[in-house]
């Protein structure tokens, strides 16, 4: 007979083994009259709820009054609890597809046409079935006023969820292409910003910055000073709202440490000695616009703008940070490397464990692919825009987060004007490019 806690133990065991059960669709929680407990709307809710949304996209309906009920709709989301608004995002996204037969009948007529006279027509046909409601519904919901501010955001809000719940995907995918659309680089006005600006708008930029936290408005005022310049790309929906914006600091050489950049007592530099720009800070401010592209038109901008002002500028590069090095290097690098690296800011200059560090980080930015792409993120974003790994800086951010991402290491980016496309040329060809003090780093 087995004994009570071998028993207990095997009991507890399967209880773990026990596979969860699936969420229910909406489909199949419309179709029902209970609401098991993890559903935040009850069935009757539910099937309420999506009347609601489908009298926004009722052909019947005006444009007008239309986006009336989106309204409504809005101002029951933005009462509504967790739950229930996760709800609203799975109607959305399981609810509103394209209608599969139709799809399926414009897909046989435009094959059908293919090298014949009617291809063309065909394909417009095509087109247009495979677009799904979901799309008018944004469409009716960003006709409001503040429209475009709630869609962003409940996308953003949706973000930690998409992971774990691949229902969401349709729905986020959709938003992201709308985005792109209403976001393009054309519609967007690139504004200087400056200490005299809305104490409003700065506020803002202390609460997005994401790279070198602002600690005070005496460390935003010295980032605003008379050799730095700051921009922000804004939207006439968003009027008060930067979508990211880019901190530069003005210099007679490329910047190879953070720590004077932020030094609030530091004096100014000289403009009339000025012949390199550093862009030092890049942030997006909005977590419901990812994976719309704004940085590569914002550097371009910038530059414009930056020669018209400073015709003497000659070079422009970043100041940035490796934020991947550290836990991509624990994996790779030996691990006596690791274990001398503890206190990285007391190596000596010719030091092994140094030596070896900047060998690996020269590696890491001038090699590592993944899919393609630069495994570091921000060498995936500057890389992607044409500028080459130029230097790598030994103690550059001294702070705890520099310490915790690369080693206190830093790196610049230069942005040679004249071979923006060969670069990126290069690095679809599977090349990152990298200048010869980087190569040299090598081992």
């Amino acid at each position: 007979m087995m004994d009570t806690p071998e028993w207990i133990s095997r009991g507890v065991s399967r209880l773990r083994a026990a596979p969860q059960e699936a969420p229910r669709s909406t489909r199949e929680r419309l179709r029902a009259t209970l609401r098991k407990k993890e559903e935040a709307l009850s069935p009757r809710v539910l099937r309420h709820t999506l009347e609601e949304l489908q009298g926004i996209v009722d052909p019947r309906v005006s444009e007008v009054e239309g986006g009336r009920r989106a309204k409504g709709m809005a101002a029951w989301y933005e009462r509504a609890a967790p739950g229930q608004r996760r709800d609203m995002w799975l109607l959305m996204s399981e609810q509103f597809v394209a209608d599969p037969e139709k799809v399926k009948l414009a897909q046989a007529q435009y094959a059908a046409a293919v090298g014949t006279p009617d291809e063309a027509a065909a394909e417009v046909l095509y087109r247009r079935a495979t677009v799904s409601p979901r799309r008018r519904l944004l469409q009716r919901f960003s006709a409001n006023p503040g429209g475009i501010r709630f869609l962003v955001d409940m996308r953003a809000e949706m973000q930690p969820h998409l992971k774990a719940d691949k229902r969401l995907a349709a729905l986020d995918v959709e938003m992201e292409y709308m985005f792109s659309t209403w976001f393009d680089v054309g519609f967007l006005d690139l504004r200087p910003i400056s200490w005299d600006s809305p104490a409003s708008l700065l506020e803002k930029l202390i609460k997005y910055e994401a790279v070198h936290d602002i600690r005070s408005w005496e460390d935003l005022k010295n980032r605003l000073d008379s050799d730095r310049r700051c921009y922000g790309f804004f939207h006439p929906r968003l009027p008060d709202e930067p979508l990211i914006f880019v901190e530069v600091a003005l210099m007679d050489e490329i910047a190879g440490s953070i720590t004077p950049l932020l030094d609030e007592t530091a004096a100014p530099s000289d403009l009339k000695k000025a012949t390199t720009a550093i862009f030092y800070s890049i942030s997006n401010t909005q977590a419901g616009l990812r994976g719309v592209s704004f940085g590569d038109s914002l550097i371009k901008r910038v530059v414009e703008t930056l020669k018209e002002e400073f015709p003497r500028l000659k070079a422009f590069a970043t100041l940035s940070p490796i934020p991947g090095l550290r836990s991509w290097l624990v994996k790779n690098a030996p691990d006596e490397l690791a274990k001398a690296l503890d206190t990285p800011l007391d190596l000596p200059e010719k030091s092994p464990a140094r030596t070896q560090l900047l060998g690996w980080a020269a590696r890491y930015l001038g090699q590592e692919l993944h899919e393609g792409k630069p495994l570091d993120p921000v060498a995936r974003f500057h890389l992607g825009n044409g500028a080459r790994v130029e230097r790598l800086n030994w103690a550059a951010d001294p702070s705890p987060k520099g310490l915790k991402q690369s080693y206190g290491l830093m790196v610049n980016y230069l942005y040679d004007l004249k071979r923006l496309d060969k670069h990126r040329t290069q690095l679809a060809q599977g090349k990152i490019p990298i200048s010869g003090a980087i190569e040299d780093l090598y081992f």
